[in-house]
């Protein structure tokens, strides 16, 4: 059974290595970390989870204060796996890093949302702030890009972790132009269309969250990543076949119980979006999500050169998802 321990994370933040000390993990579970809030919009991952243990593999998930940390503590052997974008990092590392990734979660998807008496256009924006995520995130890449697009500069990037974080701050007026996810999207716009819009994002095509650990791990449990990779895949099937299904097996399964209405009602709305988005892609990204993140992470600062210099086994371990069934 996944971790009833680990389900009451889904409201709280672990902070920085006070966390990681008072984690007392059994030798067998594999200990996932992410730098956000686990809500409905995990429940793609979590699913996977509980079927996975199913057939002997435990895990659990824990949520770290930002991706730096989250990145430090799969480094370090902390935590096995993360949950993010580590391209940066793995690029100071060299070709000799020992983090690789081995699975795309979800394509981004991240709405540039504003005040719409102060921001109607990226012209706007051009000098003024911007508020993302965290450094190395996929906000960061995308705000770089537009800047990249639109000829324009920020005058600076804040970092504010969490897209609830964000949106409370837009909605008290102490930002105007942000990016958020899905849900965070669709509560606010709705709350007040008049008060926020949304900018013109175009075509941008890379990983908001993979699957990145420490290649002597995946050596060392290799036959448990396996079944953990089959089943996240199975799952990106069902639902993208299925956008109601997250909502109805969150309760026979018991997951997330203490997850507040208004999220739980955001879970269907969700995944209909994130379907017909394209967010989850059942191959596990493989090569071509590889090289999609060169293209857009290189246009946008995220990594440095040519992306056509870029090799894809320095940043990639693809055995795993070649091998799914």
């Amino acid at each position: 059974m996944w971790h009833e321990t680990r389900q009451m994370v889904s409201v709280a933040t672990f902070a920085g290595s006070m966390a990681l000390a008072s984690v007392a993990l059994a030798d067998e579970v594999i200990t996932f970390a992410e730098a956000d809030t686990i809500t409905g919009e995990s429940l793609i991952h979590l699913i996977a989870f509980e079927r996975a243990s199913e057939r002997g593999v435990e895990a659990e998930v824990i949520s770290l204060q930002s991706d730096d940390l989250v990145f430090q503590a799969v480094l370090n052997g902390q935590v096995e796996v993360g949950v993010g974008s580590a391209y940066p990092a793995m690029q100071t590392l060299g070709a000799e890093s020992p983090v690789r990734n081995f699975y795309q979660l979800r394509r981004l998807a991240f709405f540039p949302v504003v005040a719409t008496a102060e921001v109607t256009s990226w012209k706007d924006l051009d000098g003024q702030p911007i508020t993302v995520h965290a450094r190395g995130s996929g906000t960061e890449a995308i705000s770089r890009y537009m800047e990249y697009i639109h000829d324009i500069e920020f005058s600076e990037l804040s970092f504010v972790p969490g897209s609830e974080v964000r949106a409370v701050a837009m909605r008290q007026g102490t930002i105007n132009a942000t990016f958020l996810d899905i849900t965070n999207t669709r509560l606010l716009l709705a709350e007040d269309p008049d008060r926020f819009g949304l900018l013109e994002l175009g075509d941008v095509d890379g990983s908001d969250s993979l699957l990145f650990a420490r290649t002597d791990f995946l050596e060392e449990r290799a036959e448990h990543v396996q079944i953990l990779v089959e089943e996240l895949k199975r799952s990106a099937a069902e639902i993208n076949a299925d956008p109601t299904l997250p909502a109805r097996l969150r309760e026979e399964m018991g997951l997330l119980p203490d997850l507040p209405q208004e999220l739980v009602d955001e879970i269907t709305p969700y995944y209909e979006t994130a379907v017909s988005s394209g967010l989850f892609s059942e191959d596990g990204g493989g090569l071509p999500a590889a090289l999609g993140d060169f293209d857009f992470l290189t246009q946008s600062g995220g990594l440095q050169g040519d992306a056509s210099d870029l090799i894809p086994e320095n940043f990639w371990t693809f055995k795993f998802i070649e091998a799914a069934q």
